[in-house]
């Protein structure tokens, strides 16, 4: 299923833009646009989108936006540059050859370096996401109710296709029978008559559809209780479609009338309008 959801929220230091995208997917595949001062914030992010989505590809969008004139304030890890110097000399005491640090160095040390915005950045952007998440998760809902109705809308059609047919099989096929009677007998010549009735019998075998017909109802059945169940349905959906498709062309296959054809035909459709 799709899901949006977009917000923003402006803070004293910056504005935040968050925004949720999600599109039906057998997995669930998380993906993050976040600008250099969140990313220490993805895992906390990932962590509460998988909690809340089980399945689909989904895309977290942030977005931040410093207030116009505003000067980056650039803080010093006092206590982390004082260890690196003293790491440094004991490196070189113990090799007199070796380099000392370099401040470029020492700057680019993870952690030496920090943007007084970043953690009540970070902190924000996770509270955003997780308000959005409510919102996204909404949505899916919404659009989950509207699938399922249309779901045992389709259903119920193919159930009342299946109940109109049953009761004109017998007819069709003893109909059949007779045609195929008379062309054997205009074959054989009529000199035949055991010939004929096992090859008729033969035929009945063939061209009974009972079995499918029994089939098709109890995989409707499951899809009505499946989706009247909720959840995460997705994968158990997809394999009762393949299933009805499965019997639906083997009710062609073995048709033995127009209105026969015409049903498996339909049955397809309304198969395929629920797959799609």
């Amino acid at each position: 299923m799709t899901g949006y959801a977009a917000a923003t929220r402006d803070l004293p230091i910056a504005s935040l833009a968050a925004e949720l995208k999600g599109v039906n997917g057998r997995f669930l595949d998380v993906q993050f646009r976040l600008p250099d001062e969140l990313r220490a914030a993805e895992p906390m992010l990932r962590e509460l989108i998988q909690a809340r989505v089980g399945r689909g590809k989904i895309e977290c969008r942030v977005s931040v936006t410093p207030p116009a004139g505003a000067v980056p304030q650039i803080s010093v890890n006092e206590g982390l540059l004082a260890a690196l110097a003293e790491a440094s000399r004991k490196v070189r005491t113990a090799i007199p050859e070796a380099q000392p640090l370099r401040v470029g160095e020492a700057l680019h040390w993870p952690g030496v370096l920090g943007d007084d915005r970043s953690a009540l950045l970070r902190e924000a952007c996770v509270a955003l996401v997780r308000e959005l998440l409510e919102e996204f998760a909404a949505t899916r809902a919404r659009e989950g109710e509207k699938l399922g109705k249309m779901l045992l809308e389709r259903a119920e059609r193919l159930k009342s296709l299946l109940v109109s047919i049953q009761p004109r099989l017998p007819e069709a096929i003893a109909a059949y029978e007779e045609k195929l009677a008379a062309r054997l007998r205009e074959v054989l010549g009529g000199a035949d008559e055991e010939r004929i009735r096992q090859e008729i019998a033969l035929f009945g075998v063939k061209a009974d559809v009972a079995e499918e017909m029994n089939r098709l109802g109890a995989h409707l059945e499951e899809v009505y209780r499946v989706v009247r169940a909720g959840g995460t349905v997705g994968k158990r959906l997809d394999f009762l479609m393949q299933e009805l498709n499965r019997e639906a062309n083997t009710l062609g296959s073995k048709s033995v009338s127009k209105d026969l054809s015409d049903a498996s035909l339909e049955f397809k459709l309304l198969i395929e309008q629920m797959r799609a």
